[in-house]
């Protein structure tokens, strides 16, 4: 069962399993960034008179999630581990362990000498958390980079772990925006046209590259009308792209915003306005190929970050690539009407991400820490990400 604990910039998640393992898990997080390579710290309580002669492991895992779990499709298994790293928590191996944390220090206090801390370090090269979102007819249609930490209790690795000696938190990992952004991103197109001596002058620009999560974005174009045509109207898309780069590079491009306006632009003639777009995954509940931060069924999340990828990176370890564009058009009648139309259109590449939170601070004088199990929530699931 899981429980969701606040602090001053903490979060602390705890899940247990009362069957017969004694085991009781509670875990923490620091930011996981797009530059630091930080931690994914926590307490284990052990009873230790239930494990007897076995042994007490934890696991960090990443995982690629192609529809429901343990599906075989001609032979492919639709679930690959990206990343899998496992510690002995007990008995204790004698290795030389990390300086704990203040908040493990405060967990260990508070549990009593059964409290057992582990760390894992996030190797620079996984990729972040990301899930397709299936459509309302097909909901096993689902694909997704998953991360987990699972304590399990066996006699040795090689024995399968079974559900009532284990606890499982899933975990969301976020990339944050870089401390710099680039110029505020351009774009323009001139478009000639039969009859027409001068062309159409499309240019669009953002007023910067880097918008957050919830962030209206705005779009100023401008527009000089050489030609003989007559602009009917104007649209404004936020398009998202999704590549899977691991299985069969397949590609959705979805709008996630759209403005459009009956701003017309007569010939020989020039026009400038600022639009404003917001990207929601409010607005895009029931489209199927939507990339999202994750997806867990008891909160709701945002629309994926955009992948930023590292020098040397191997994008297949990646899973899926998330990007987004602004596309402008301007919509322009033929002789027949709008069966002939055309239109002027450019795209401009952005960064939509969360903000960096900065430093994580634990003040000594926050409200007394309390973990407790929460009797209604499913078994089997637990969230965990930045608190930002």
């Amino acid at each position: 069962m899981g429980k969701v604990e606040k602090g001053t910039n903490w979060t602390v998640f705890s899940k247990s399993q009362h069957r017969h393992d004694g085991l009781n898990g509670f875990l923490l997080c620091f930011g996981v960034s797009n530059v630091l390579l930080l931690s994914v710290d926590g307490v284990l309580l052990v009873d230790t008179g239930y494990v007897k002669e076995q042994k007490i492991f934890c696991r960090l895992s990443c995982i690629f999630r192609y529809g429901p779990d343990d599906i075989d499709v001609v032979g492919h298994c639709f679930t690959r581990d990206l990343f899998e790293s496992t510690i002995q928590i007990y008995p204790p191996t004698g290795e030389e362990q990390k300086p704990l944390t203040k908040m493990q220090e405060r967990l260990m206090k508070k549990i009593g000498d059964k409290a057992m801390p582990f760390s894992f370090q996030f190797p620079n090269h996984l990729p972040c958390s990301v899930a397709l979102q299936p459509g309302v007819n097909d909901p096993d249609k689902f694909c997704a980079v998953d991360f987990e930490v699972v304590a399990f209790c066996v006699e040795n690795l090689e024995e399968r772990i079974h559900k009532r000696s284990s606890v499982r938190l899933a975990i969301r990992k976020v990339q944050y925006a870089p401390d710099r952004a680039g110029p505020p991103p351009t774009a323009h197109i001139s478009k000639h046209f039969l009859m027409s001596d001068q062309p159409l002058h499309l240019e669009a620009t953002l007023n910067k590259e880097i918008y957050y999560h919830g962030e209206p974005i705005s779009v100023h174009i401008q527009v000089t009308n050489g030609s003989n045509k007559n602009v009917k109207s104007v649209k404004i898309a936020v398009e998202q792209t999704t590549t899977v780069v691991l299985y069969s590079n397949d590609k959705y491009v979805e709008e996630v915003a759209l403005e459009e306006a009956n701003d017309q632009i007569a010939p020989g003639s020039t026009f400038s306005k600022t639009y404003v777009v917001l990207p929601l995954m409010t607005n895009n509940r029931e489209k199927h190929g939507i990339a999202l931060d994750g997806k867990y069924k008891q909160e709701d999340t945002n629309l994926a970050s955009s992948t930023i990828l590292k020098e040397a990176t191997d994008r297949e370890v990646q899973g899926m690539l998330v990007s987004y564009a602004i596309k402008v058009y301007l919509l322009i009648p033929g002789l027949l009407g709008d069966i002939s139309s055309s239109d002027a259109s450019v795209e401009i590449p952005f960064l939509l991400m969360h903000p960096s939170p900065g430093g994580y601070q634990l003040n000594q004088e926050d409200d007394e820490l309390t973990v407790e199990d929460d009797e209604h929530s499913p078994p089997g699931t637990a969230d965990m990400e930045n608190d930002e």
